[in-house]
């Protein structure tokens, strides 16, 4: 479904979206800073942000756009967060869309705003002008790539895939670029997203699809436990497609819903598995809970655990970490009922860490990729949770963030 051709059409895939990535000069190592994403066709628009009562001057100004029900653009920096900076934060941010605005042609209040990067510095506004004024002059249906490098912190690459379902006869097309790496956790992570498609659907309905999507993806991972301020998810639909205007839940909305879920999962899984440091994705399957609140909520303190992650970071099997995190979440399990298994090897039952096969284990640990499936055997609800191992490298780039 996510081929490279359309990692590289990312947010210019769908009809009447055009996208573009510049060096303003606002990340220290020169690389590209400021990105831009347009749709000359009104498009209405749907955003989650962070749940951080911390919230960055962009994602206060964005809330506000996200209200009116419809945008035409979407402006981004990486290098510096523009968070903490008080009244002269909220200026500049504001700033950033009366500047695209202009250059476009569009209201202000048509201008989703983001910034990611170190808290607590002010923009650097001359180079954000320039920035933004050049992005536009070089907007294309080429330009998902730079746009998505554009907005890289600590990634070791830009996030972008794109798809299409038919809806009501039509093809409609999905694109998104995104970012994160580290300080990343649920509600949300220090991410970036920004998710196109030339779908006709309510703005209602489409805050609905996004919420729910982002629940089970965005909302699943962590890295390292740190909630941002900065974090948003943001979704344009301009209805280029020509697909009959979704206004009702029903088998359109449905499969408009899904097609969106799994582009949100499958992003939320590549921001993890490239977190901070990381040598191992884990994958963290826990079924038989009461309600899926109680299975994310097991699920996000195995992964939150910095005992679990160094475990699997040094290949050392030690069941008694998950079990012991399993046991802290808060959700009332019963031990003799809870089963743990790593990649297929079982390491818990009935109360008891098992004898388990070591050459087995040893071979599911040396793996990239690995699955810990927690069945509590309670109930019917499930949750799927994506995080990453702990790393020396994890410790060396947060010992020494800067821009």
């Amino acid at each position: 479904m996510f081929s490279e051709n359309h990692r590289i059409a990312g947010v210019a895939h769908p009809k009447g979206f055009k996208a573009a990535g510049v060096r303003a000069g606002i990340k220290k190592n020169g690389n590209l800073d400021v990105a831009v994403i347009h749709t000359e066709r009104e498009a209405a628009v749907a955003g989650v942000f962070t749940k951080n009562l911390v919230a960055a001057a962009p994602v206060q100004v964005s809330k506000k756009v996200v209200a009116t029900g419809t945008a035409h653009a979407i402006v981004a920096n990486a290098g510096c967060a523009n968070a903490c900076t008080g009244e002269q934060g909220l200026h500049d941010a504001e700033r950033m869309a009366e500047i695209t605005a202009g250059e476009l042609g569009c209201k202000v209040d048509d201008v989703i705003v983001a910034s990611t990067g170190v808290i607590g510095f002010n923009l650097p506004m001359d180079k954000m002008e320039s920035g933004i004024k050049a992005a536009v002059q070089k907007l294309s249906r080429e330009g998902s790539v730079n746009a998505g490098n554009a907005i890289v912190t600590t990634d070791t690459y830009s996030k972008a895939c794109a798809t299409e379902v038919e809806i009501g006869g039509v093809e409609v097309r999905f694109g998104a670029i995104a970012k994160g790496s580290g300080m990343i956790r649920p509600d949300m992570a220090t991410m970036l997203c920004f998710i196109t498609t030339d779908a006709d659907i309510d703005a209602k309905l489409l805050q609905s699809a996004l919420s729910d999507a982002t629940e089970v993806s965005f909302n699943c991972i962590s890295v390292d436990g740190d909630m941002s301020t900065n974090d948003s998810v943001v979704v344009l639909a301009n209805g280029a497609a020509g697909n009959p205007k979704i206004t009702e839940r029903g088998e359109d909305y449905e499969k408009f819903s899904a097609t969106l879920k799994t582009l949100c999962v499958e992003l939320a899984k590549r921001i993890a598995a490239d977190g901070e440091g990381a040598t191992k994705f884990l994958t963290i399957n826990v079924t038989g809970a009461q309600t899926f609140a109680d299975a994310k909520r097991v699920g996000m303190s195995v992964a939150n655990s910095p005992l679990v992650k160094t475990a699997f970071f040094g290949q050392d099997a030690n069941p008694g970490r998950t079990i012991c995190a399993v046991g802290y979440s808060g959700v009332d399990i019963v031990p003799e009922k809870t089963v743990i298994d790593f990649g297929g090897v079982n390491v818990y039952r009935d109360g008891l860490v098992t004898k388990f096969d070591a050459e087995a284990m040893r071979n599911v640990l040396a793996q990239r990729d690995i699955v810990v499936d927690i069945a509590l055997n309670l109930g019917d609800a499930a949750a799927t949770i994506y995080t990453c191992d702990l790393s020396f490298q994890y410790v060396k780039i947060n010992a020494d963030y800067t821009t």
